[in-house]
């Protein structure tokens, strides 16, 4: 047998607990096939050197916006202002280089950092006239100026906000520019959709980012339809950036609840609602597949329109809901939440505040009591305020918690700020969750945070914020246990566990290789380690250093590494 790629001379945490460790691996049609004494003196086409360095499992992000993140590399960046005055010059300089009628489109825009939202007056001066739409960093919010609510009839006299979002107002009583939740689709309706070549170009640079970041896999958290999606056709738009190279990574798509309406299946296949053809939760192969259906049920921690049980700490904006609020009317989003079970979807629930995980529980409870369906895993996205007694539920429910613990150190401060100690301490959780045995995959929410996999497993681990605060420090786990979160845990939680997130044989060849050992790292440092070379599927898709070349002609396999000197593994 000839092998596709043999991995030689590394120090490989295979993260399978019957045989933890090895130094070679053997890769064949796109599957690890064996490991050192199975795989040593084998021929290979390539052989990839690692010289020594640590080799893992590639990171599986389980919820991200790759699309979105994608269009932000090619967007006006505010995320560095530190000042509504720095926004509005870079929106001036920006604009002066566009059309009289382009759009000035920019991301990041973070009001904690800049001390209050931009008004659409002074974009109105800055942007000479041009239409601007500046996304916030959490998604949940944008600002824009006169142009575009003009455009949209928001200075109509008699407009109402919709159901599920503000249209924020100054103290005269106007509009000043933020949309809150669903109030975005003022804007995104004039815009949207994007062609499918830009979506599919977006996703070719945003994978292509990823891949030196060592993630191998991820989960696209919503597309096509609501506020979060970029066209009716975005699941084309992927097949589009597959068909021509540019989908660089494994990818799983989650199809927005809006994009779901009534089927007429026949009445004994109890599908009521999904896609055409009965589309659903599984459908596609290893590269590209359909993963769960998303449906909001809340807003965020940032803009404080999470639904929480307890007022928040502060509502600078918005103090007539001191709870957050509601994407819709909560009865008939738990009857979706429902019929989309029925139907043989899996759902991913958005719900940050602890009153929405209420409500997502419920309505788990509730469609797994009217149709019991074996083996299904229910998500909450964010999971963001959890109390303690809603853990007991998680686990009697099955249900996956998908929280981002890179929001620790980017937004804990100002998290903690909004909730109070005692809440705190509730949020962001990962060791309650483990010690419930539930798989709690490695996730980023990108580009509302940054996204790279090992600073996100340090912030699992050290739980400090920008400033250095412990953030909920009792939720800390060791680092090993943060590795398969992102590995292992990623894999179950989106449906292909035992197929990736260990290096073993039979799973897929998905693999990066590190310039330092996590595990033997101190633990402050394990977001500086380097990124050497990233394999996906037996591919080396990023490899910078040269790691990965032809076979010599003849001369005996490179031998294991030898074992260095190190500190005390922080397993």
């Amino acid at each position: 047998m000839r092998l596709d790629l043999i991995v030689r001379n590394a120090r490989i945490r295979t993260l399978d607990p019957a045989r933890p460790d090895a130094h070679t691996l053997g890769v064949l049609h796109g599957t690890v096939v064996g490991l050192d004494e199975d795989v040593a003196d084998l021929p290979a086409r390539r052989v990839l050197d690692a010289g020594g360095a640590t080799v893992l499992p590639g990171f599986n992000d389980a919820h991200c916006h790759t699309a979105w993140f994608g269009l932000t590399l090619t967007q006006l960046d505010v995320s560095t202002a530190r000042s509504v005055d720095e926004v509005y010059a870079s929106v001036s300089a920006y604009a002066d280089g566009l059309a009289p009628d382009a759009w000035v489109t920019g991301a990041g825009l973070d009001h904690h950092r800049l001390g209050g939202y931009p008004h659409r007056d002074a974009l109105d001066r800055a942007a000479g006239g041009r239409p601007v739409w500046l996304k916030h960093t959490s998604g949940h919010a944008c600002v824009v100026n006169t142009p575009v609510l003009r455009a949209a009839g928001a200075l109509d006299p008699g407009f109402r906000d919709p159901d599920g979002g503000v249209v924020s107002r100054d103290e005269r009583g106007r509009p000043d520019g933020l949309l809150e939740e669903t109030a975005q689709r003022l804007v995104q309706r004039q815009v949207l959709p994007y062609p499918a070549e830009t979506v599919a170009a977006a996703v070719g640079a945003a994978t292509r980012h990823y891949l030196t970041e060592g993630v191998t896999s991820f989960t696209e958290a919503g597309i096509g339809g609501g506020w979060i999606g970029h066209t009716p056709v975005e699941a084309a738009a992927y097949q589009l950036a597959r068909e021509t190279g540019r989908l660089h990574t494994r990818a799983q798509l989650m199809a927005a609840s809006d994009v779901l309406h009534p089927l007429t299946a026949h009445a004994d296949d109890g599908i009521t609602l999904g896609l055409d053809l009965g589309m659903r939760t599984g459908f596609g192969d290893d590269r590209l597949s359909l993963g769960p259906v998303k449906i909001f049920l809340d807003g965020s921690l940032l803009g404080r329109t999470a639904a929480v049980s307890e007022p928040f700490c502060g509502c600078p904006h918005n103090e007539t809901r001191p709870t957050g609020y509601f994407q819709g009317d909560a009865d008939a989003m738990a009857d979706l939440v429902v019929a989309a079970h029925r139907s043989g979807w899996t759902v991913a629930a958005h719900a940050i505040g602890d009153r929405a995980v209420d409500l997502a529980l419920d309505a788990f409870a509730r469609a797994h009591g009217e149709r019991p369906r074996g083996g299904v895993r229910h998500r909450i996205e964010h999971a963001g305020v959890v109390r303690p007694d809603q853990l007991a539920r998680f686990a009697e429910l099955g249900v996956v918690p998908v929280p981002q613990h890179n929001f620790l150190h980017t937004f804990g401060d100002a998290m903690a700020a909004a909730l109070g100690p005692e809440r705190t301490a509730w949020s962001y959780r990962m060791r309650s969750f483990t010690e419930l045995g539930l798989p709690v995959p490695g996730s980023s929410d990108r580009p509302v945070a940054p996204g790279a996999p090992l600073p996100a497993i340090q912030s699992m681990v050290t739980r400090l914020t920008e400033t250095g605060v412990p953030y909920g420090p009792d939720e800390g786990i060791p680092v090993l246990a943060a590795l398969r979160a992102w590995t292992e845990g990623s894999a179950l939680a989106t449906g292909f566990g035992g197929r990736k997130g260990q290096l073993v044989p039979g799973q897929l060849a998905d693999l990066v290789v590190l310039d330092g050992d996590p595990v033997r790292t101190d633990p402050d440092r394990i977001g500086a380690i380097g990124i050497l070379s990233t394999v996906v599927g037996g591919d080396p898709a990023h490899d910078p250093h040269g790691l990965t070349r032809a076979p010599a002609r003849s001369g005996p396999p490179s031998p294991p590494a030898a074992e260095a000197a190190a500190p005390q593994e922080n397993a």
